[in-house]
């Protein structure tokens, strides 16, 4: 192709280019003022009288006060001042401001490796923000966008970073974060985010508020007695099987009638519903696993409409708890056994799970998925962990996966769900 044809007009067929080329001059247009209805209508009716060309757009509002960004093509030789000239005085009639800077070509590419870095903060303080912002910028990353996630019951806002690699920039903020009062998650970017997956839960002090095996406990009278063991547990004087054993074991004697209360007595953690039902209406599958009892997760599992549900079982025999449990135990191995058998069934890679826990019986699951969530765990978890949530409203998962707070009010007004924290 010679350069006569290379720099011809396009002709009616041609295929547009995928970008403009990098000499080609363009406007940054940019308006910015109190917000109401018609101000991108009326900029772009009043761009179109010129011929231009869009090349990309970005728009804000926050509390009310509107930016408005259009890069487009230059006009016709000898247009641009008018075309200056009139779009001043349509901002001037809309009682907006205008500014317009000549430049060319598009944005500048952006670096290789792309991600989403999701802080929620409980305030979210300017200082924190600073922090994690230069953060980024020192792990070599660029910020090309920021917007809100969320503003109840956390501040929860996502970073588009491009420059640094995932786990170069989740090294870089994690240990800082904890210490700066926030939680803060860093997850590639790209079409991986919004396929459909598999969120797979551990149940005590995640789903649920309450221990169960202390529940039980405390209807055979030997709450002390419970809590020495799991604290021998959490010494490692005795491994996760010895110690449910041990525990179980002063449960014998029990009527089977105190499932029923148990089950009663059970209390979900606040935005357990919230993000379940969401995550159901998007098409993600949601299990729990749990090394407490089937009596408890079964009956989890038909009021939340979960798709899976593993725990031990508590061996019952005329009527009465034995003291022992029935079937392979489910440990930290066994969970993380379980996350890959739930994710075959549900025809997810495990790159596409999510697993979410607070206790060292966990960490196995949460390494084993694509990505792992410590929520409300001990130092040790957190650290493990690909991302920490230390706010106690288990829907904030949400906001790591790119769902907005509004979204899912809207969803829920739709279904006549009443809106809750």
């Amino acid at each position: 192709m010679d350069d006569a044809s290379q720099s011809r007009p396009p002709r009616p067929g041609d295929e547009p280019a995928a970008v403009p080329p990098a000499d080609v001059p363009t406007l940054l247009v940019k308006i910015f003022g109190k917000d109401r209805p018609g101000i991108t209508a009326g900029l772009f009716d009043t761009l179109a009288a010129y011929g231009v060309d869009v090349v990309d757009i970005e728009q804000v509002v926050t509390r009310g006060r509107i930016v408005l960004c259009a890069l487009v093509t230059a006009p016709a030789r000898g247009a641009e001042g008018d075309l200056r000239a009139t779009v001043h005085g349509w901002a001037e009639s809309m009682r907006l401001q205008a500014e317009i800077i000549s430049g060319i070509g598009d944005n500048r590419p952006r670096g290789e490796g792309r991600s989403h870095v999701t802080v929620l903060g409980q305030p979210l303080t300017a200082e924190s923000t600073a922090a994690i912002a230069a953060l980024i910028t020192g792990a070599g990353g660029n910020i090309d966008r920021i917007f809100r996630l969320a503003k109840y019951p956390v501040t929860a806002v996502e970073f588009a970073v491009s420059g640094a690699e995932p786990a170069v920039l989740r090294s870089a903020l994690a240990p800082q974060a904890a210490a700066r009062g926030v939680d803060v998650a860093v997850v590639p970017a790209g079409l991986q985010r919004r396929a459909q997956r598999l969120v797979v839960m551990d149940v005590d002090s995640t789903v649920i508020q309450d221990e169960v095996i202390e529940l039980f406990a405390a209807h055979a009278g030997c709450e002390a007695e419970v809590a020495g063991v799991t604290a021998a547990a959490m010494r490692g004087e005795l491994d996760f099987e010895q110690s449910l054993h041990a525990r179980v074991a002063l449960l014998a004697g029990l009527d089977v009638s105190v499932v029923d209360k148990v089950r009663a007595e059970v209390r979900l953690t606040p935005g357990a519903r919230t993000l379940i039902r969401t995550l159901k209406r998007l098409g993600y599958q949601v299990g729990v696993v749990s090394g407490g009892f089937t009596q408890v997760t079964d009956d989890l599992k038909e009021r939340l409409g979960l798709d899976f549900a593993a725990a031990n079982t508590l061996e019952v025999v005329d009527g009465r708890l034995t003291g022992r449990v029935t079937g392979p135990i489910v440990d930290r191995a066994g969970k993380a056994r379980l996350l890959r058998e739930f994710a075959a069934q549900a025809g997810v890679p495990l790159s596409q799970t999510v697993a979410v826990g607070d206790g060292a019986n966990d960490l196995d699951m949460l390494n084993a998925a694509g990505l792992g969530v410590a929520f409300n765990a001990k130092p040790l978890v957190r650290q493990a962990a690909d991302t920490a949530v230390n706010v106690p409203f288990l829907d904030t998962v949400l906001y790591l996966l790119g769902i907005t707070r509004e979204e899912v009010e809207a969803a829920d007004a739709l279904d006549g769900v009443p809106t809750t924290p």
